[in-house]
Parts: C-alpha cells; sequence; structure tokens
C-alpha cells in the first residue's frame, strides 16, 4: 500500500514563494474550500505533478511556474511503502527531479524518463492513468472509467488486478517470436548455404580424388614401363657380365702365356748378349799375342783352347736362341690378342657400366614416382577438402540442432503467445474477478439509492437493466446518474485494489463533486459512503459550496489569495 504522508509546494500556480504543507495522514475527511481561483483545487496538480512530472488538469507544465516569481517552483511529496519511507522532489526553473529512499538519494545515473519509469514500474508499481482513476476524481480533465476506450479501461483494470505483468510479458514475447522468427531464418538460410557448400566441396573432392586416381594410374604405368627396362638392363648386365668374365678369363690365360713369351724374349735377349760378349773375347784372343794391361805374351795353347772354349759355348748359347724362338713361335701374336682381348673386355665393361646406370636412373625414376604416389596417397586420405568437409558437416549438425531448438522456442513461445493473449491468463484472471466487480458497483450504487443492475463483462463492456429489466447504455442516464455510476465504480477500483494490495493507497482526492450533478439525495447518500471509507483512507473533497456542506464535514482547509498568492487559512 502507499500511504501518502505529506506534500508541500511552493511557485507553484497561484502559490507564492513559501511552502504551503500539508500533512495529508492527520486528515481522514476533510472539506477543502475557497472561492474560484483560491488555489483549493492545487492539491490535485500538485500530487499528480509530485509522482508523474505533469499536472491532473489540462495545463502547460511551463504554466505550472508561478506567474509572478516565475522560477523555483518546487513540489515535494513524503510517502512510504511498507517499511521504505519515500520522498520525490520535482522542480522547475531549476529543473529538479529526486527519489530519496530511507533518506538516501536513488541513482540518478539514468535519463529522466528511465528515472521516472524507475519509479512508476519499480516503486509505485502505478502509472498516471491508473492514479486518476483510483486517487482523483475531477470535474475537469477527468475521464470517467464508462468514458474510456475498451483498451485504456482494460489497462486500468489490469493495474488493479496487478496483471499488467503479462501484457508486459507479451511485448516481451512478441518481441521473443520476432527474434526467435528472424533467428530461425536465418538458421535455415545458413543450414542451406551449408548444404550447398558441402555438395560443392564434395563433388569437388571426388573430382580431385578421380584426378589423383589418374595420376597414381598413369605412375604405376610409368613405373611398369621403367621395371620392364630396369629387367631388360638386368638381362643385359648379366649377358656382358659372363661375357666379360669369359674374356677375363681367356685374357688372363694369354697374359700369362705373354708373361712367358716375355720371359724368353728376355732370355733371348741375355743369350744374345752374352754371344756378343763371347765374340768380343774371341776377337781379342784371335787378335793380340801380348796382353794389354800387364804387358806379357799370351801363351798360344792357352790362346787356342780359350777359342775353341768360347765358341763351343757361343754355338750352345745359340743353340738356346734357336730353342727360344721356337718355342715363341709356338705361342703366335700372343701380344695382339692380348691387346685384342683388353679391348673387347673394355668394351664390355663400359657397356656393363652404361647398363648398370641406366637401371640406376630408371631405379631413382622409380623411387621418385613412389614418393610421389606416397604424397598423393597422403592427400587423398587427409586432403584439405576432406577436412573442410567434415568441418562444413560439424557445423551443418550444430545448425540443424540449433534450428530444431528454435522450432522447439517456436512451439513454447506461440503457446506463450495463446496463454499471454487478452483471451488467454488475463481473461481467466479477470473472470474470477468480474463477479467481484460488478457485486461492488451495484452495491455502491444501490447505497446511492441507484437501483439498477449494473455489470460489466470481459470486454469491460456496460449492461444496464432497470429493476424493470429495461436494458439501458451508459449514455442514456443523467448527469446526476452517470456520476453516481462513476463514484461506484471509483469506489469500486479502490476497493478491487485494497484487496489485491495492488495500487491501493490511503489517498483520496475528489474536486467538486458535490457542486455538480448529485442531488441532496445523491449527496447524503455520498456522505454516507464517504464516511465509512474514512476508516482506512484521508479522503478530501474540494468545493466552492463550502457554506452548504462545513457541517457536514470533521475537518475543513479553507484556501484564499492574498496580493495575488494562494495560501491555507485553517
Amino acid at each position: 500500500m502507499i500511504e501518502i504522508r505529506k506534500i508541500k509546494w511552493r511557485n507553484f500556480l497561484s502559490t507564492g514563494n513559501v511552502f504551503t504543507e500539508l500533512n495529508l495522514c492527520d486528515y481522514q475527511l476533510t472539506l477543502m474550500v475557497g472561492k474560484n481561483g483560491a488555489g483549493k483545487s492545487t492539491l490535485l496538480d500538485a500530487v499528480s505533478f509530485a509522482f508523474f512530472g505533469k499536472p491532473f488538469r489540462n495545463i502547460n507544465k511551463n504554466q505550472l511556474v508561478n506567474s509572478i516569481n516565475k522560477k523555483n517552483t518546487e513540489v515535494h511529496v513524503e510517502f512510504n511503502i511498507g517499511n521504505k519511507q519515500y520522498v520525490i522532489k520535482r522542480g522547475i526553473k531549476p529543473t529538479i527531479f529526486e527519489i530519496y529512499c530511507d533518506g538516501n538519494l536513488i541513482d540518478q545515473n539514468a535519463e529522466q524518463k528511465e528515472y521516472q519509469e524507475m519509479l512508476e514500474k519499480q516503486i509505485l508499481k502505478l502509472n498516471h492513468k491508473s492514479f486518476n482513476q483510483v486517487v482523483i476524481l475531477g470535474s475537469t480533465s477527468f475521464v470517467p472509467f464508462m468514458q474510456l476506450t475498451a483498451a485504456n479501461r482494460r489497462e486500468i483494470i489490469e493495474d488493479l488486478l496487478d496483471i499488467e505483468i503479462f501484457s508486459k510479458m507479451n511485448v516481451l514475447l512478441k518481441d521473443r517470436l520476432s527474434k526467435n522468427k528472424d533467428d530461425i531464418q536465418k538458421a535455415d538460410i545458413a543450414i542451406k548455404q551449408l548444404n550447398t557448400r558441402i555438395e560443392i566441396e564434395e563433388k569437388h573432392l571426388k573430382e580431385k580424388k578421380q584426378n589423383l586416381t589418374d595420376i597414381v594410374e598413369e605412375k604405376n604405368k610409368q613405373k611398369t614401363k621403367i621395371n620392364k627396362q630396369i629387367k631388360s638392363n638386368q638381362s643385359i648386365v648379366e649377358t656382358l657380365t659372363t661375357q666379360y668374365q669369359e674374356w677375363l678369363a681367356a685374357k688372363q690365360t694369354n697374359e700369362k702365356k705373354l708373361s712367358k713369351v716375355k720371359k724368353l724374349e728376355d732370355l733371348k735377349k741375355q743369350l744374345q748378349q752374352k754371344i756378343r760378349k763371347i765374340d768380343d773375347d774371341i776377337d781379342f784372343f784371335s787378335s793380340n799375342d801380348n796382353c794389354p794391361t800387364c804387358r806379357q805374351i799370351i801363351d798360344n795353347m792357352f790362346k787356342s783352347s780359350t777359342i775353341e772354349s768360347k765358341q763351343h759355348q757361343k754355338w750352345r748359347y745359340i743353340n738356346g736362341i734357336s730353342d727360344i724362338d721356337v718355342q715363341i713361335q709356338t705361342y703366335g701374336n700372343i701380344d695382339g690378342l692380348v691387346e685384342e682381348q683388353t679391348s673387347c673386355i673394355n668394351t664390355i665393361n663400359n657397356q656393363i657400366m652404361s647398363a648398370k646406370m641406366a637401371i640406376a636412373v630408371d631405379q631413382k625414376l622409380i623411387e621418385n614416382i613412389d614418393n610421389d604416389i606416397s604424397i598423393l596417397n597422403v592427400e587423398d586420405q587427409s586432403s584439405t577438402s576432406a577436412s573442410e568437409i567434415q568441418d562444413l558437416k560439424t557445423k551443418l549438425a550444430s545448425c540443424q540442432q540449433e534450428y530444431k531448438g528454435l522450432l522447439d522456442d517456436k512451439q513454447v513461445l506461440e503457446v506463450a503467445g495463446i496463454l499471454l493473449k487478452d483471451t488467454g491468463i488475463k481473461t481467466k484472471i479477470i473472470q474470477q474477478y468480474i463477479p467481484v466487480i460488478n457485486k461492488l458497483i451495484n452495491k455502491y450504487l444501490a447505497s446511492m439509492d441507484f437501483f439498477v443492475n449494473f455489470e460489466l463483462d470481459e470486454n469491460f463492456e456496460e449492461q444496464i437493466k432497470s429493476r424493470f429489466r429495461d436494458e439501458f447504455v451508459y449514455e442514456s442516464f443523467s448527469e446526476g446518474e452517470k456520476m453516481r455510476i462513476d463514484l461506484a465504480l471509483l469506489f469500486t477500483w479502490r476497493s478491487i485494489a485494497k484487496l489485491r494490495n495492488s495500487i491501493s493507497t490511503n489517498l483520496l482526492i475528489m474536486d467538486e463533486v458535490f457542486d455538480s450533478s448529485l442531488d441532496n439525495e445523491g449527496t447524503d447518500e455520498f456522505l454516507k459512503i464517504l464516511n465509512q471509507l474514512t476508516k482506512d483512507n484521508n479522503t478530501f473533497i474540494i468545493s466552492h459550496k463550502g457554506d452548504q456542506l462545513a457541517d457536514k464535514f470533521p475537518n475543513v482547509i479553507k484556501f484564499e489569495k492574498i496580493k495575488n498568492f494562494s495560501r491555507v487559512v485553517q
């Protein structure tokens, strides 16, 4: 419950620079009187301005500033909600908007609009329209419940029943549904894009694999061809190696023979040299009788025997040479044969080396081909495209899961939307309160001796029947009868608010209600109702008929204007 305890104002409308202060809780049922223009209705605008930053009556905000002082307009209101004490200070020229809780200023970092929204939604839990239906009943800018549109009627009832949260939830739900719809469209587009990319990448990978297969097959064909060349060259090497070994064996044999021939030729040369030596000795002994060295005479016997011995030795060497020649002749042209065999061996060896080199080159080619095939196989098995495709499929699965979750959310949100519509939960709650509301309305109407059967339906359309069951609408009644209906509705809303503890408040202000359409009988009945309400309420009745009503109220506050400034005269 909002307990509005005190309000004060200065430089507000016709009030001067001195604060006018009312301790609202000091009065239960109070009449506020004064001449026209004395400032008795200022309370309406001060309360409305303090809480909502705008007057109750249709007055421009700048016109609230006192036209003489033209500055320092201030309104302060003190109220309690539960155990918390609040003070709101508002001002014009300079602009002031401060909210205090238990003496501490509430954070003002937010903009003024957000600060006001915080006050209405988090503290008061009440908006200006509902405030005017429950707290203030004026004869000027007040719009009776029955003259509101169906949407505004519903808004008032939702505030009273504290079910406006469902409307807020419905607004949030619409945002979530809109976002869910956008997210579903985005997820659907993402899934289609991923499927297209996967299809393209798989096609590309298939073509790539086919190309790799073709390349590997061509490599294997090259490898087969080279292997044939290697086998052919290996066969040539084997044949040439056999020939090489045969020629080498033959050459080795002939080289042995050639070695013997050279030894025989060397021996022949030695024998020829010895023969020449013998010829020299024979010639010496034949030509000389005396020794050239010692000058002694050479004995003829010795000379003859020596020459004979030398001749005999010479013939023995000649016969030896003859035997050597015979032996050399038996070997024939062994030197040319060895040379020819060496040339053939070198040729065969060159052919073997050439064949082996060709084999080595071909083996290196095969090794390179094997490496290429291995690389191609690795590339095939760990293809970047294959990895990308797997990543895309993982993303696709995630998107599909998200899409499914979004569809599930959509179903939940749609069900919630059905529940949060005006025909959903709120209607169920309203249906429970409609009988109570109608009962209270008819109770207050009967208290004012207005005996009709007044009923509101779930759409807050009225159905009014007389005791003779004649059907009426609100506009069918006189102004006095309309006023009774408006008052009955006002008291009903306050009773419902108190029952629900939603926007229940102690303050009730009525501006010139008794000066309009209520007759004397209706006024007396209305006062009876007011006296019943004053037990838990602080009610202020504004009227310019103070002389007729003063004796009917326990408290009277009089306003008067002195030197163009309004003030309270107790």
